[in-house]
């Protein structure tokens, strides 16, 4: 099995998301558009339809939406899963952003980023680093290793919810969009996870790890 980490950024770095409303409908098209199949309008529209004889493109893994770009990481689950998924979401989050806002043109900066994780030492950091990105709103000297109020912070991931962390913390989120039973074991039972966070954002080294594993700067 093969790790992708994907990013996509807004373009001139712009918001892609403005309110709950918008990381809510970015949210649902990662689980909508990861379909072989076509998606219909309704499964878009409507608040409970389920849409049978899923045949999804890809696993996701670990995600993040913050509020001017993403991070997803993923396995592909058939040929050209991946660019098929990334083009569904990119396309279909445009034209719902678009309309909504009233405006026209591209919405994120260039193609969206691919990079496969070769190294172990990556593919053991790297749920972390993307769990971790919104403490850039509250706490960004955690990418120093700087972190002194570690309970703050961990209470400020709690408070986030537009990514994976908390149903790796045990919390129920997101549960159906993602798969949790490969990391899982890896990241632990949520003390050993919450540990690993705290050694992250205490230690520079590990923190410096963080810009490595971001392919934006």
């Amino acid at each position: 099995m093969e790790f992708w980490h994907l990013i996509g950024r807004g373009v001139e770095k712009r918001d892609i998301v403005m309110n709950d409303h918008d990381r809510l409908r970015f949210v649902h098209n990662l689980y909508a558009f990861n379909d072989r199949n076509a998606t219909p309008n309704h499964i878009l529209n409507a608040r409970r339809q389920e849409h049978s004889a899923r045949e999804r493109l890809v696993d996701i893994h670990a995600f993040c939406l913050m509020q001017n770009h993403y991070h997803l990481l993923v396995s592909e689950r058939r040929e050209k899963g991946i660019s098929l998924f990334m083009q569904k979401i990119n396309m279909g989050y445009t034209k719902y952003f678009n309309e909504r806002y009233e405006r026209s043109g591209a919405l994120w900066q260039g193609k969206y980023r691919k990079v496969l994780i070769k190294r172990d030492a990556h593919f053991l950091y790297i749920p972390f680093y993307i769990h971790l990105n919104p403490l850039d709103y509250m706490t960004p000297e955690w990418r120093k290793g700087g972190v002194k109020d570690v309970r703050k912070a961990l209470k400020s991931l709690l408070a986030y919810r537009w990514s994976s962390h908390l149903d790796y913390f045990g919390i129920r989120n997101f549960r159906s969009l993602i798969r949790t039973d490969v990391l899982g074991p890896i990241l632990g039972a949520r003390r050993h996870y919450e540990n690993k966070i705290l050694e992250i954002i205490r230690d520079p080294e590990l923190a410096h790890g963080s810009e490595a594993l971001e392919y934006l700067n």
